[in-house]
């Protein structure tokens, strides 16, 4: 069975940083492409990060570039997103998706590219 699991949400005040976590299980993703969306209260689930499957190509939501970085490490099937300069907009459930299909990465910034899907952590920056 495969599984996406996200840590490292938490609370934190703005400027702050965390650094969220999805570690995968069930099969390896080292061949594939990795991606983070949110979804905050009463919005719908948006693109925030994506990487391909060796970290060499990556994409970003325009509200996050210059803050946040997506990176991987396929030795340990995980893959990171360090946040930075966080603001109370970027307050949601972050989730971890990542691609079925190897090394394929065309437009990584649609949700239905996305087979497997975590369970989310929240993230809430306060003002």
């Amino acid at each position: 069975q495969v599984q996406l699991v996200e840590s490292g949400g938490g609370l934190v005040q703005a400027g702050g940083s965390l650094r969220l976590s999805c570690a995968a299980s069930g099969r390896t993703f080292g061949r594939n492409a990795m991606g983070w969306f949110r979804q905050g209260l009463g919005k719908e689930r948006e693109f925030v990060a994506a990487i391909n499957w060796n970290g060499s190509a990556t994409e970003y939501a325009d509200s996050v570039k210059g803050r946040f970085t997506i990176s991987r490490d396929n030795a340990k099937n995980t893959v990171y997103l360090q946040m930075n300069s966080l603001k109370p907009e970027d307050t949601a459930v972050y989730y971890c998706a990542a691609d079925s299909r190897p090394l394929y990465f065309q437009s990584p910034n649609r949700n239905i590219q996305y087979e497997y899907w975590g369970q989310g952590t929240q993230v809430t920056v306060s003002s």
